[in-house]
């Protein structure tokens, strides 16, 4: 099974063919349109699946199967943590609890980015169990904007997620320490001088032993289409 997270920067529907080059099974993709909006071209491979959460017609969070896999969002869904979807993942074969992720909500005060990361940590916390569970997607954080004293930051979700043995699949794969990641997945106004890691999949133990490779996207290839490269996951034995 192959995952793909990638922040689109917009207009998913012009720039679908570029992305479903790489195959994935399950696509997220943060600052996707609406569904009404999708109107891909005929040449590009229509999803057999699909969820989308947000407000803005224009840019919400976008799950797509690319697969025989079906999705359903979970009755615990709560729209007010922004924008995080809790999605069941299944077929005759699987079932994955997964929770796509596009943190980022700038009227909450106590923080739109990281926060809403750990507040769904907590709402969820009964669904968020140690085997078949994968948090993915742009969350919009890494340890190196860590607050003192702040709860709900990136290292405290990232100790959370420990807890119960969910683990970076990025990190586990390139053996990196959090903060001092070698693969950008962000250019700041698409400068490459200005490159962040803040694109993310965190998978429970049981999945981190499947985990078969890790991709990140080169600048020269992705920036032309957005300020995020994707994060391209791709476990064994899951179908």
């Amino acid at each position: 099974m192959r995952i793909i997270t990638w922040n689109c920067n917009m207009a998913f529907r012009k720039k679908a063919a570029v992305i479903l080059k790489y195959k994935p099974d399950i696509l997220i993709v943060p600052e996707c349109e609406h569904p009404d909006k999708l109107q891909f071209a005929d040449d590009v491979t229509k999803p057999n699946d699909m969820v989308w959460i947000g407000e803005n017609r224009n840019k919400g969070l976008g799950i797509f199967s690319y697969s025989d896999l079906r999705f359903k969002l979970h009755k615990t869904h709560n729209p007010e943590l922004k924008l995080i979807a809790p999605v069941k993942i299944f077929n005759d074969k699987t079932n994955i609890m997964l929770f796509a992720i596009w943190a980022n909500n700038p009227a909450d005060k106590d923080g739109p980015y990281v926060t809403q990361v750990w507040k769904a940590l907590q709402h969820y916390s009964r669904i968020i169990r140690t085997t078949n569970t994968i948090l993915t997607g742009d969350f919009n954080s890494n340890t190196i904007w860590d607050r003192p004293r702040r709860e709900g930051n990136h290292s405290t979700v990232v100790q959370r997620l420990g807890k119960k043995k969910i683990y970076s699949t990025y990190h586990k794969h390139f053996l990196q320490e959090q903060g001092k990641e070698m693969h950008p997945t962000y250019y700041l106004y698409k400068h490459q001088q200005k490159p962040y890691h803040l694109d993310y999949c965190f998978a429970s133990g049981d999945l981190i032993n499947k985990l078969r490779s890790v991709e990140v996207g080169n600048y020269e290839e992705w920036i032309k289409y957005s300020d995020h490269v994707p994060v391209i996951v791709h476990f064994n034995d899951i179908r």
